[in-house]
C-alpha cells in the first residue's frame, strides 16, 4: 500500500473517513475526500494539503443523490492511478422500522450500498490493470447481530460486509487488498444527530468504545496482510463472538418472544427487562 496513488475518501469530514484522511495523507498520498458538508471538507482538506504538501482535491456531494453520486463515479473513474478507496460514508437511524421515515431508509440503503458498489466499480478497471490497490468498506459489527431497531442500518451493512468477501475471493492472486471494516462503539459524531436520539452513549462502559485513529490505525495495517473480514479490538470481538454467533441470535430471539407474549398475556408483568 506504499505505492503512489490517490487515496478517494467518502464521508472524510468528519468521524472514521476523517482519520483516514489525515492518517493516509502523513503517509504521503494524495487525496480527493467527498462528503456532503462543506465547510469541514473544505476545512479538513485546505489543513492536510498544507500540513503534507500533497493535492488535496475537495468534492462535495450527498451519496443518497442518486444525480450527485453519478458526478462522485465519473470524477472517481477519471483518476488515473487510485491507490485506495475507503467508502466510510455513512449514517444511523433509531426505532422500529414500521414507525420510521421509509425515505430515509432509502437514503441510507442507496449511500451505504449504492454508492459503495458504484464506487468500488469505478476503480476496480484501473486497480486490475495495475493489479495494485487497496479497498476498504466500513462495515460495522452490527452486519454480524441481529438487534432490532437498526434493520435497514444492519442489513445494508451486512450486504456490504458480503460483497466485500466475494470481491476477496475474486480477486485472490492478485495484489489489490479488500477490507470489510467492522467497527464496533467508535468515538464519534455518528450518533450526535436527532435520528440517534434515542441512543444513550452514557449507559455503556468506557472501555467498549475505541478512538477513530485507532480503528483506522489497525485497518490499515490489517488491509497489507490481514483478513478481509476485520473487526478492530478485543472488546468488539468478544461482542461479536458472544451476540454473533448462530445460538446466540436464537437465544435472543426466543427470549424477546417470550418477553412480548408474557407482556401480553399477563398482568402487571415487569419482572424481565
Amino acid at each position: 500500500m506504499n505505492a503512489p496513488g490517490t487515496a478517494i475518501i467518502t464521508g472524510a469530514a468528519s468521524g472514521i473517513g476523517a482519520e483516514f484522511a489525515r492518517q493516509l495523507s502523513a503517509a504521503g498520498h494524495d487525496l480527493l475526500v467527498i462528503d456532503k458538508s462543506r465547510d469541514p471538507l473544505e476545512s479538513i482538506a485546505a489543513d492536510l494539503a498544507a500540513r503534507h504538501s500533497i493535492v488535496v482535491e475537495s468534492l462535495v456531494a450527498d451519496l443518497s443523490d442518486p444525480i450527485q453520486l453519478r458526478r462522485v463515479e465519473q470524477r472517481v473513474f477519471a483518476i488515473e492511478q487510485p491507490a485506495l478507496l475507503i467508502n466510510a460514508a455513512g449514517f444511523g437511524t433509531t426505532g422500529r422500522f414500521a414507525e420510521i421515515d421509509v425515505e430515509r431508509q432509502i437514503e441510507m440503503i442507496n449511500v451505504h450500498v449504492v454508492a459503495g458498489v458504484r464506487l468500488c466499480r469505478a476503480v476496480l478497471p484501473r486497480m486490475v490493470s495495475r493489479d495494485r490497490g487497496g479497498i476498504v468498506n466500513v462495515c460495522s459489527i452490527s452486519a454480524l447481530t441481529r438487534f432490532p431497531e437498526s434493520a435497514t442500518y444492519s442489513a445494508t451493512k451486512a450486504y456490504m460486509l458480503t460483497f466485500t468477501e466475494i470481491l476477496g475471493i475474486e480477486l485472490e492472486g492478485t495484489r489489490i487488498r479488500v477490507q470489510a471494516l467492522c467497527p464496533g462503539l467508535t468515538r464519534t459524531r455518528f450518533i450526535d444527530t436527532p435520528e440517534m436520539q434515542r441512543f444513550d452513549r452514557h449507559r455503556l462502559p468506557d472501555w467498549m468504545w475505541m478512538d477513530p485513529a485507532d480503528v483506522t490505525g489497525a485497518s490499515l495495517k490489517a488491509l497489507r496482510h490481514g483478513p478481509v473480514r476485520y473487526i478492530p479490538g478485543l472488546a468488539n470481538r468478544f461482542y461479536v463472538f458472544v451476540f454473533g454467533n448462530t445460538i446466540a441470535i436464537a437465544l435472543l430471539a426466543g427470549y424477546r418472544r417470550a418477553r412480548a407474549h408474557l407482556k401480553a398475556n399477563v398482568p402487571g408483568f415487569r419482572w424481565l427487562p
